[in-house]
């Protein structure tokens, strides 16, 4: 998978986590944030260690 397909694919993470939340589905929300964050640190620290 290419950066624009994680980057892609985070985002609907996200958007999807935001719309639960505003449904009040708060644990689905949460676990989707948490998702978010760890697939973005990991890709920073992979793209910090190429350089």
């Amino acid at each position: 998978m290419n950066d624009l397909q994680k980057d892609i694919l985070n985002g609907l993470a996200f958007i999807t986590g935001v719309i639960g939340f505003m449904s009040g589905e708060f644990i689905i929300s949460s676990a989707l944030f948490a998702t978010t964050t760890v697939v973005s640190n990991v890709n920073a620290n992979r793209k910090k260690s190429r350089n």
